[in-house]
């Protein structure tokens, strides 16, 4: 093995990958030799992307997760074109803030089929062609929200400890046939998801965004906001042959605030 490029041959799928830890991941998985396909709904993001990762072979597929149907035939389109999926990182997802109270049924919905029927679709689609060829890795992106309660995100919350309840149980599922399922739970992350939370701390507190900035940071012991490469750097480690031995963990990378 290429010990610059561990991952020479391996075909990896990233969905919710156009920005943020998701672009990241596929930034990461490029570098070690992986083709990569990057899964979402926004074509042109995707493609810019894929454009830029290092190596060559990458392609781009439009679905929404929470499509079941088109999430199979997304998976089978690149199977044609770039083999199996060895690799699935579930990153789509979406955050709703409310308080429990005034959480509607439709609120509720949304961050269930996101967040977790979404990793249930694509790992579905994936899992098939894992256990025929005996190795496969899924890593789904979660959060501390799934290893701990946050006010005000009840239904958000509630997806995330579903993924991990799905990680475990399906790691148990395939431990010995060659798969490994971890998932990989962030802090508060530089994402489009931190950014927008702080926006509306400052629209609803009138605090500066600063402040705002500094109280999502407080929570986390090294007082920061995590960085994407440095989930992204967590998924990576899962992908190789020396986390062959990883599997059903829920990984916090949150400055030691899950201990």
């Amino acid at each position: 093995m290429d010990q610059t490029q561990p991952l020479a041959g391996r075909h990896a799928l990233v969905t919710g990958a156009a920005r943020g830890i998701g672009a990241e991941i596929a930034r990461q998985l490029a570098a070690d030799g992986a083709v990569l396909t990057l899964l979402g709904r926004r074509h042109d993001t995707l493609q810019a992307l894929a454009d830029a990762l290092p190596g060559h072979g990458h392609g781009v597929v439009v679905a929404d997760v929470v499509d079941a149907l088109a999430v199979a035939e997304a998976f089978e389109q690149v199977r044609r074109v770039r083999g199996p999926v060895a690799i699935l990182v579930n990153n789509a997802g979406q955050a709703e803030s409310a308080p429990f109270l005034k959480t509607s049924p439709e609120l509720w919905q949304r961050m269930l089929d996101v967040n977790l029927s979404g990793s249930f679709h694509c790992a579905q689609a994936a899992l098939p062609y894992m256990l025929a060829a005996r190795w496969g890795r899924i890593i789904n992106i979660a959060s501390t929200a799934g290893q701990k309660g946050y006010a005000y995100v009840t239904a958000y919350s509630a997806a995330k400890h579903g993924v991990i309840g799905l990680t475990r149980a399906l790691a148990l599922e395939v431990a010995a046939k060659g798969v490994t399922v971890n998932a990989v739970c962030p802090g508060y992350t530089e994402t489009d998801i931190l950014r927008d939370g702080i926006a509306n701390v400052v629209a609803k507190t009138g605090r500066s965004e600063a402040e705002a900035r500094a109280g999502f940071a407080a929570g986390n012991p090294q007082q920061r906001i995590v960085q994407p490469a440095e989930v992204a750097d967590a998924v990576r480690w899962l992908c190789g042959e020396g986390a062959a031995a990883i599997t059903g963990q829920s990984i916090s990378v949150s400055g030691g605030e899950i201990t």
